[in-house]
């Protein structure tokens, strides 16, 4: 199946166009799942409730034409929920394979932190290895496969927080935020005459976004793109209000979400701007502060804004090397 870019950009773009009309005034952000989608990856969402975390899930599956599933983590969700098990059948005499919740495309974790540590470990397993194992026997999750996770900003009591390994496997954490009182008028309106999410068009196929993550491997990242994403992943190791700074999967995110990024803006390569636009959303959830720092006012923020000032920008040369 051969497509232009010209295709690949419109498609990509009528996708956020269709998610958009559920969530207004968060194109950023509907974009930034779209790049996880491409890059493979996987979305931390960190908000506070009723900003629409599960309706932005919900709708990405809806355009896409995915299998979407949301599981609802609570203390009593186990990981053979999540994983499947084996069933023994009595007709058959023999144990047959029961999948679990994340046998789909998009699985959305609502509230992860508020499951043990067990079941955590089981999802971001399928994270990470795209399989489940049950009984020593390996089973394939369907392609494209990603989680968007969620958790509420404020009422930690009683959860299990993601510890630092576990943050690290999200390709990119993000905040809806709260609308303008424009946004949010223009929301209270559009729901008056009935669910907007029933406006919502399929405008891919899973086999159609299985060819554009191909697509995004192949969008050119010149040498010097590269060498400045290293750079900046590991100025976040030796500054000196950072107790843990990024690991290299930081280093292959950004690359491979740049990437992503150029794609859906109708690129063949990427730009020094597609870094810079992503550095916000894959490596402040990846650097631990000192407890001074933060005492002191410091935020990831802050601090990675710090790093960027202190390197030399992409040569301009990049661009002009890929015709930009």
């Amino acid at each position: 199946m051969e497509i232009s870019s010209e295709q690949v950009y419109k498609k990509l773009n009528a996708t956020i166009d269709e998610v958009e009309k559920v969530i207004v005034g968060k194109r950023d952000i509907i974009t930034m799942l779209v790049v996880t989608l491409l890059a493979g990856g996987h979305v931390l969402i960190e908000d506070v409730p009723g900003t629409g975390k599960t309706t932005l899930a919900k709708a990405l599956g809806k355009a896409t034409g995915l299998q979407f599933k949301r599981a609802q983590f609570t203390p009593d969700v186990t990981a053979s929920d999540i994983t499947g098990f084996n069933l023994f059948n009595k007709e058959s005499n023999k144990f047959e394979f029961r999948p679990g919740m994340s046998m789909t495309n998009i699985l959305l974790a609502d509230e992860i932190n508020r499951t043990s540590p067990k079941t955590q470990s089981a999802l971001l397993e399928a994270m990470e290895e795209h399989n489940v194992t049950v009984d020593g026997v390996s089973y394939p999750l369907p392609k494209p496969f990603m989680v968007i996770a969620t958790q509420n900003e404020l009422g930690f009591v009683g959860t299990f927080p993601l510890p630092e390994a576990q943050l690290d496997r999200f390709m990119i954490k993000i905040s809806v935020g709260y609308p303008s009182p424009e946004e949010e008028l223009k929301i209270i309106s559009n729901r008056s005459s009935g669910d907007p999410m029933e406006s919502v068009n399929t405008v891919c196929t899973a086999e159609e976004l299985k060819l554009f993550s191909m697509l995004t491997g192949q969008v050119n990242v010149d040498e010097a793109i590269n060498r400045y994403i290293v750079q900046f992943v590991s100025a976040t190791r030796t500054h000196p209000h950072i107790m843990l700074g990024a690991s290299p999967r930081a280093s292959l995110a950004l690359m491979r979400s740049a990437q992503a990024l150029a794609l859906i803006s109708g690129r063949t390569y990427v730009v020094p701007e597609d870094v810079s636009a992503l550095i916000p959303f894959v490596l402040p959830h990846r650097i631990h502060l000192k407890q001074e720092a933060r005492m002191k006012g410091a935020t990831p923020e802050k601090v990675l804004e710090d790093v960027r000032k202190s390197l030399m920008h992409p040569l301009r040369k990049a661009q002009e090397n890929n015709g930009g």
